[in-house]
């Protein structure tokens, strides 16, 4: 086991206070419309399901669109993967339900470590992944990441830090998904066009 410096510890015991700190400071505030918003923004991405309408909606817009979704939901499976199987496992912390009295605003308080932010991570791979394919639709989307991740810490169920981790595993995420995207499938194919150039169904 690797034992770290005395002062990168202490430095490292500052880092959780000061999430803690921010948390608590969100908390402490009374912003009951505020809630209510955030609390519908933060339920429309459970099971990433902001994201599927957005794809299926980017389907119907031309072939270039369509591609940018498919690479985006791409990047969401595999972020949620690496996330759900490998990281938060690794990482064990808490939900800030354990470590405090915390009451939720409008969500469910869920049940799996806290870091990272697993729908933080989601929202930005797909964000990442489609604003690289689909450059006019880079600011809304990143835009609406950047409320969910927000959302996750308002409602009550993440640190500040859970949904700063997952919103750079998933950029990262994204992005390998997309340059992995180019190099198997071209821009400019799409699953339609492949189907039609092998004789298979459009």
């Amino acid at each position: 086991m690797i034992r770290l410096p005395p002062r990168l510890r202490q430095a490292g015991r500052e880092v959780l206070d000061l999430d803690r700190a921010v948390y608590a400071a969100v908390h402490a505030t009374p912003t009951p419309q505020i809630d209510r918003a955030l609390a519908g923004i933060s339920r429309t991405a459970d099971r990433s399901l902001l994201w599927v309408g957005v794809a299926a909606a980017m389907a119907a817009s031309g072939p270039r669109r369509r591609r940018a979704a498919l690479v985006g939901l791409a990047a969401i499976g595999a972020t949620s993967a690496t996330v759900n199987l490998v990281v938060k496992p690794g990482s064990r912390r808490g939900r800030p339900s354990l470590e405090g009295s915390v009451r939720t605003h409008g969500v469910r308080m869920p049940g799996s470590h806290s870091w990272p932010s697993g729908h933080t991570a989601s929202a930005f791979a797909f964000s990442t992944a489609v604003g690289a394919g689909a450059p006019e639709l880079d600011t809304v989307l990143r835009l609406a990441a950047t409320a969910v991740a927000y959302s996750r810490v308002h409602t009550g169920v993440h640190y500040p830090g859970d949904v700063m981790a997952g919103a750079l595993i998933g950029a990262g995420m994204g992005s390998l998904t997309q340059h992995l995207a180019r190099r198997v499938l071209p821009a400019g194919v799409d699953r339609r066009s492949v189907a039609g150039a092998s004789g298979g169904p459009p």
